[in-house]
């Protein structure tokens, strides 16, 4: 898949919501990836620690069309790591932490690269050194209020809570100021994906997107 690194920022911006395949088995990826996108959610990351993420990575490349799906690669922790999920195919890397060789790697290649941090200390550092989304983690712990924070003295920086962000409480987290949502369980549901029950996850995704729709 070619980049367009400042298109596919727009695209995750506009979207509003990364829809995150952790241990999805292989051979179901493009049809969960396929259920989100029907539900409006078209940025889609794999996590690296799933069973062949690089293949699934190509698979799903293979599979959409750019003007369909954005896809990228989650839960990077290494440089060598960022550039095999690159040539796979992925068009963004997220990572649980700051790591600067990674956002090195993603810049060389124009790939949106999107690090994990909590502290401004960690967003201020991340942001300077070429990241273009600031991954917030874990949000389930922060909360909102931490990203109405952060806002406040530091309102350019983009950032996208992930971790623990539901149908619950992904209102508040927007009206905070998130600038996007990462959602795995919340949106891919272990048993809907065991049963195939694919129509659930499209809904979930529709859920989801209408209700930032509605914040926004």
């Amino acid at each position: 898949m070619s980049r367009n690194r400042h298109a596919d920022l727009e695209r995750l911006f506009d979207t509003g919501i990364v829809g995150i395949l952790r241990g999805v088995p292989a051979e179901q990826t493009v049809d969960v990836a396929q259920a989100l996108v029907d539900g409006g959610v078209d940025v889609i990351e794999v996590t690296a620690d799933t069973d062949g993420a690089l293949d699934t990575i190509a698979r799903l490349d293979d599979a959409f069309d750019r003007s369909e799906a954005l896809v990228g690669a989650g839960t990077v922790l290494d440089a060598d790591t960022a550039g095999a999920a690159l040539r796979a195919g992925a068009s963004f890397v997220v990572t649980p932490s700051f790591d600067e060789e990674v956002v090195r790697t993603c810049n060389r290649y124009g790939a949106v690269v999107a690090p994990g941090v909590m502290t401004p200390t960690e967003a201020v550092e991340a942001y300077e050194a070429g990241a273009d989304v600031l991954k917030i983690f874990p949000a389930s712990t922060l909360g909102p209020g931490h990203i109405r924070s952060l806002k406040g003295p530091l309102e350019q920086l983009p950032l996208v809570p992930t971790g623990g962000v539901s149908l619950d409480n992904v209102e508040a987290f927007v009206e905070a100021g998130a600038d996007a949502v990462g959602v795995g369980s919340g949106l891919v549901d272990g048993d809907a994906v065991a049963n195939e029950e694919y129509d659930a996850l499209t809904e979930r995704a529709e859920a989801f997107r209408t209700a930032i729709e509605d914040v926004r």
